[in-house]
């Protein structure tokens, strides 16, 4: 098949796995992209028209459309329907939501967001989640959404998308982490480290992996620390009164840009931690589990089905206290920490997913 890509939203992993999936895949598949830069709401709020304009340029219509929920479907196939063929399927990958993605203290939720995601996930031929959590959540929230309004609520209409939705979890490039590997270092190099590579913004509660690490230390256990999360401030005051903090403690402080860099950092970790209140799927988590890490992830969101049940009494914890118990383990326990996590990990890896990308995609191709 020949596939438009359309990523209206490209940065992140927004563009790790559209560009992935078009390295990997079989079929002929064409980015049409805009820029993160312009950033998510005015993507939303424009990139259709941008888009539309854009893909009256390409040389011929493609057998299949696909995209993701940041961009207004319902306005892009209104803007295009005198160019490409009524039969052209579109499938729409949702990476995240704005029905249920946490808001920052004292910020309200504006709804024309919500309501995009809605009427695009009406208007595909198909919808991909990239969890079973996600799934379940956008589903759960579509009744208050549409029960806001007076008269005409159309709940009818969640049962469609629920018909046409299934999972299809992101791929990741894995196997660049097998071409490097940490430096070697003797056994008595050090206590084990502790890696957060997590953004340090709101919605990943930086503060509460902090909390534990003075948990920890109040009870004299020693650590090292790889803090490799973007940040979006990094002279915000409790980033630097964080890093003046545990400076005794650091290997590694700042956003790892250079891939390789990043690698050999994960490959140096013995566990990572999230204390997230947002996470749709968790591909940092993956990447440090197939480069050895054990993780330590709250029992919520997305990661009690990352994890195999007989990691649950380990890995996760449903509470402040439960996190530092848990670390503390990690921290006097070796044998908690040399597990087979590369196992875990390795189903994600593009070799192993983008034949599912592929062939999920010859399905609604034949089915349209």
């Amino acid at each position: 098949m020949n596939i438009l890509f359309l990523n209206p939203y490209h940065g992140g992993s927004h563009a790790a796995v559209a560009e992935g999936y078009a390295a990997h895949s079989q079929h002929e598949v064409t980015l049409l992209t805009l820029s993160s830069a312009g950033g998510w709401r005015w993507r939303m709020r424009g990139g259709a028209v941008t888009l539309a304009r854009l893909a009256r340029a390409q040389s011929s219509p493609p057998d299949l459309i696909l995209t993701t929920s940041m961009l207004d479907l319902a306005t892009f196939r209104a803007l295009t329907r005198d160019y490409y063929p009524p039969h052209i399927p579109v499938v729409v990958y949702f990476h995240e939501n704005q029905l249920t993605y946490p808001l920052p203290p004292g910020r309200t939720r504006d709804l024309s967001y919500a309501w995009i995601n809605y009427t695009s996930a009406l208007t595909a031929d198909a919808i991909c989640f990239n969890s079973e959590f996600h799934r379940r959540e956008f589903l759960a929230a579509l009744p208050t959404l549409l029960r806001r309004y007076h008269d005409y609520h159309e709940l009818a209409t969640i049962d469609a998308i629920a018909t046409k939705s299934q999972v299809l979890a992101p791929g990741i490039d894995l196997r660049r982490h097998d071409q490097v590997a940490a430096p070697a270092l003797p056994a008595s190099a050090g206590p084990p480290i502790i890696l957060w590579n997590s953004r340090w913004d709101y919605d990943k509660q930086p503060q509460a992996f902090f909390a534990a690490l003075e948990a920890l230390a109040a009870r004299g256990l020693d650590f090292r620390l790889i803090i490799a999360g973007e940040h979006v401030d990094p002279n915000a005051p409790e980033f630097v009164a964080a890093r003046q903090r545990w400076a005794a403690h650091i290997v590694h402080w700042g956003y790892a840009a250079d891939p390789s860099h990043y690698s050999r950092l994960l490959h140096q970790a013995d566990i990572v931690v999230s204390t997230a209140i947002q996470e749709f799927f968790g591909i940092g988590v993956i990447e440090a589990l197939y480069c050895g890490c054990m993780p330590i992830l709250p029992c919520r969101l997305t990661y009690p089905d990352l994890l195999p049940p007989a990691y649950h009494a380990d890995c996760l914890y449903d509470s402040s206290q439960a996190l530092v118990e848990r670390l503390q383990a990690a921290l006097q326990h070796s044998h908690l920490r040399r597990q087979d996590w590369r196992t875990i990990a390795a189903p994600y890896d593009w070799s192993r997913l983008a034949p599912r990308y592929d062939a999920l995609l010859a399905e609604v191709r034949s089915v349209g």
